[in-house]
């Protein structure tokens, strides 16, 4: 079994009242046609990355990310959307959880081994994670939107085998 080291942790919980303009900063442009959730965890990967001292995540490295309800916001309105009557709409795409994946290692200038698991219990999806990860390591996050009172989360871990 191998042991882990955290190389950073960054926590948005809940982010700054400026956390997108910091994203935009960060990453150089303003995300465009994505979702609250895709950019919340395109703010958290990319803020942890930068407290990693990481221009860029390692291309053996892989990404995790977890969430209790993923895009919720997006999922919602579309299915509000398609009931109405109204076609496919681009509201859809935003619900896809691959489409976060995609503007992630867009904004860390990575392409590899992403995936995203919709569970309750994200401490079983690090410990998957783990399995068989290379010696690039993984970035694993939790990303939540803001719902029923309770913050918006967007929290990530930068691990490496110790």
């Amino acid at each position: 079994m191998t042991a882990w080291r955290s190389v950073a942790h960054f926590v948005a919980h809940p982010p700054p009242a400026d956390w997108r303009e910091d994203l935009a900063r960060r990453i150089g442009r303003k995300p465009r046609r994505v979702g609250l959730w895709t950019e919340l965890a395109m703010y958290g990967a990319r803020c942890c990355l930068d407290a990693a001292g990481e221009a860029a995540l390692p291309a053996g490295a892989r990404i995790r990310v977890s969430s209790k309800r993923g895009a919720w916001g997006a999922t919602h309105a579309g299915l509000t959307q398609l009931d109405a009557g109204l076609p496919m709409p681009f509201t859809f795409m935003q619900s896809q959880p691959a489409l976060m994946l995609a503007e992630v290692g867009r904004c860390l200038d990575w392409q590899g081994d992403a995936s995203f698991a919709l569970c309750r219990e994200p401490e079983r999806v690090l410990q998957l994670a783990k399995l068989g990860a290379s010696r690039d390591g993984l970035l694993f996050g939790i990303v939540e939107e803001e719902r029923n009172g309770e913050p918006a989360r967007s929290e990530w871990w930068r691990l490496v085998p110790a």
